[in-house]
């Protein structure tokens, strides 16, 4: 696998040429970076490095002395106009961004940008997350690694083993398929986090086998804590034989499994888009979402909408430019969007938001339709009058399918599924009573009047559940299919000419 600081070093040497006075490192990796930032700039530029510990001082010479009472943020940061001189030079300033709260600091910054700017000189700013005022953030020019490729990912695994191996006994067995996709589940991470998450994982159990899968994408969301609580991992053990129902959808899904681009274009196929997924409430779309992921083996990202919108100006649209771009190093991924219209319904009519949900949502559009990467977006949605019409022109996505309420036979692969997750043999009950008494229930609704009649034996000196305890816990609790009967007639009529039966 080739050197990490290698590989930045070659990116730095270019963009730290004086065109960007203001460059953006975001690592959590700093010895590496710290390694690449040596390579790539020459000895006859000056070099200087800033940490709030220790002052502003020379970068190559460890044992000359620090400016004076350079500490502070803002101390340091207008010393260099003021004392850096007229020639070329880099300045590193590490952590930075936690500083320029202060009004004195950032005022600096500018007038430091200014400077550098004149010189043909950098500031290059070192963060695991920045976090930038807009005043800087129209200038900063953003320096990332390449994401490493499968290959290079299947190195690192048996490297990160074999490390974990030398000081602890390790049953290493695994299929180069699961290898091979343990390495994918690996993309979007540096390889710092990537040697983490499967140290982690083999020392767990001091095994390497298939079932580390699953570990590694539990150990990959813990790693990814820093994504503003709009982007989050989710561990999707579903299968779609725990999903009854919805064969149209499997069918489509199974034909187009998710692979790299490169796979995908070298036999003549462009990459699937995505689906949306409309439909009656508890009918079964979330839990598809998740089937996917889990099927395709790939990670599963939820995006929150709802989660995107902030106080601050231009902060909610680096929030979705930044999640989608996440999404896109991780790919091949699931990108998943629950009940997209309370995100993005306001930007089909006339909102009080200055423009701010219509930006957004152009954002998202644009993402859409020009992404390259293997990223399967799965939108749900419960009220397809609140989406703007542009979501779901042509091209957006692949197809768009509507769950409807389970038939007699769905309803039968429904009850059985909940009640065998539960240890109960469905050939015990009455099936053809049961599957009569939820016509017009949707899953969840199914689900919760098994979970309903269990609490009520649980209670009743924990007897057997019978067939009467489901009967009278779906007639005590009147399906959404009659409290909602007018609207999901409308939707039924919409979706007849629009939308593709999921089932």
């Amino acid at each position: 696998m080739a050197h990490d600081a290698d590989r930045l070093t070659m990116l730095l040497k270019r963009d730290l040429d004086g065109t960007h006075p203001l460059v953006l490192v975001e690592s959590d990796d700093e010895p590496t970076v710290q390694e690449a930032l040596f390579g790539a700039i020459d000895s006859g530029i000056a070099y200087r490095r800033w940490t709030a510990v220790q002052g502003l001082a020379p970068a190559r010479m460890a044992e000359t002395k620090a400016v004076a009472d350079s500490e502070p943020a803002v101390a340091a940061l207008a010393w260099l106009p003021l004392h850096g001189g007229a020639g070329r030079s880099v300045n590193v300033f590490y952590d930075l961004s936690a500083h320029l709260a202060d009004p004195r600091s950032l005022r600096a910054l500018r007038e430091a940008i200014t400077w550098a700017r004149a010189n043909f000189g950098v500031i290059v700013l070192v963060e695991r997350h920045a976090k930038l005022p807009p005043e800087v953030r129209s200038e900063v020019h953003e320096v990332h690694l390449p994401p490493a490729g499968d290959d290079e990912l299947i190195a690192l695994v048996r490297d990160t083993v074999r490390e974990v191996a030398k000081t602890r006994s390790i049953e290493a067995s695994i299929r180069r398929s699961t290898l091979e996709a343990i390495a994918r589940s690996l993309r979007g991470l540096t390889p710092r986090q990537a040697r983490r998450v499967i140290s982690a994982s083999v020392a767990q159990d001091d095994k390497f086998n298939d079932d580390d899968l699953e570990q590694v994408m539990l150990h990959k969301r813990n790693a990814c804590t820093d994504l503003d609580g709009v982007l989050e991992f989710v561990q999707a053990p579903v299968s779609m034989d725990k999903i009854g129902g919805l064969a149209r959808l499997k069918k489509w899904l199974d034909a187009r499994q998710l692979t790299s681009a490169d796979e995908a274009a070298e036999f003549g196929l462009s990459l699937p888009r995505g689906v949306m997924l409309l439909g009656v409430q508890g009918a079964g779309k979330s839990l598809a979402a998740k089937a996917v992921a889990t099927a395709w083996r790939v990670p599963l990202l939820r995006l929150d909408a709802g989660a995107l919108f902030d106080k601050f100006v231009g902060e909610s649209e680096r929030k979705l430019r930044d999640s989608l771009h996440q999404a896109d190093r991780m790919a091949p991924a699931v990108l998943w969007i629950d009940e997209i219209e309370k995100g993005f319904a306001s930007a089909s009519s006339q909102s009080s938001d200055g423009g701010l949900s219509r930006r957004m949502f152009g954002t998202l559009l644009t993402w859409m339709q020009e992404r390259s990467s293997a990223t399967f977006m799965v939108a749900t949605a419960n009220d397809i009058s609140a989406l703007p019409p542009e979501l779901l022109r042509k091209g957006r996505f692949d197809e768009i399918f509507f769950v409807d309420l389970p038939d007699a036979s769905v309803r039968a692969q429904i009850l059985g599924i909940h009640l065998a997750q539960r240890k109960r043999d469905a050939k015990q009950f009455d099936m053809p009573a049961l599957v009569a008494a939820t016509d017009g229930y949707s899953g969840a609704e199914i689900e919760a009047g098994i979970e309903s009649a269990l609490r009520v034996a649980f209670a009743d000196d924990k007897r057997a559940l019978t067939t009467r305890d489901l009967v009278d816990a779906y007639r005590a609790s009147p399906p959404i299919s009659q409290v909602m009967a007018d609207r999901i007639a409308d939707l039924r009529e919409w979706a007849s000419t629009r939308c593709v039966p999921a089932d």
